[in-house]
């Protein structure tokens, strides 16, 4: 049975917790108290369409913000309505001309496969708990932890993500908690077991606090 996901309308959603967890993380985080105002009313915007979601993490991957806003830009020209359908007609040649690497074009077509033939169970994922979500992704071609949980922040809007292998979380936290030194993942968890539960709301802002375009 195939899945009508990809027949949603793409839709940005805020997520309903933003404002009670900026007021709790700056009770509680010094750091935060000072970064948040700085960015007024600005605040993560979600999509709902889990197609797309994962084909721009695929396409992020392993790239800086600015490039992977580039070439995001590009397989827009290519895929305007970015479904499962119109990239399996465009068809390989045609992803690869928008810059795309031979491995990440391999990938966004097989989650394209993944979808037209209903192999994923996206009507679930709403109701599963974040490590079973993660755990379902995976087992796609291209998607590795991170995409899977980029997907969690920004088409499930799951308030408790801590990517701790994203460059960008990395980098926040050394330039704000560390004066720009080194940070292990021994760090990083010091430093978010303070932000619970709303780690992905802390993880926007070092986003944030490096470029106001990385987000």
């Amino acid at each position: 049975m195939k899945t009508n996901n990809s027949n949603r309308k793409n839709e940005l959603h805020v997520p309903d917790y933003w404002d009670e967890a900026k007021s709790e993380l700056m009770k509680r985080d010094r750091i935060l108290r000072r970064l948040i105002p700085q960015f007024g009313d600005l605040y993560l915007l979600g999509r709902d369409d889990a197609f797309t979601t994962l084909t721009r993490s695929i396409i992020a991957q392993q790239i800086t913000a600015n490039s992977a806003a580039a070439l995001w830009e590009k397989y827009l020209v290519a895929c305007p309505k970015s479904t499962p359908a119109e990239v399996l007609k465009v068809g390989r040649e045609t992803l690869a001309s928008c810059g795309l690497s031979k491995r990440k074009t391999d990938y966004i077509l097989d989650l394209a496969s993944h979808f037209q033939d209903g192999k994923v169970h996206v009507d679930k994922w709403i109701d599963m708990s974040d490590e079973a979500v993660i755990a379902e992704l995976v087992q796609i071609r291209g998607i590795s932890r991170w995409t899977a949980e980029m997907f969690l922040i920004f088409n499930l809007l799951r308030p408790n993500i801590l990517p701790l292998d994203d460059a960008g979380l990395i980098s926040g936290i050394s330039k704000n908690y560390f004066s720009g030194e080194p940070v292990s993942r021994i760090d990083i968890r010091e430093v978010a077991a303070n932000w619970e539960p709303w780690r992905t709301v802390a993880t926007w802002y070092m986003w944030r606090s490096l470029d106001s375009k990385a987000v």
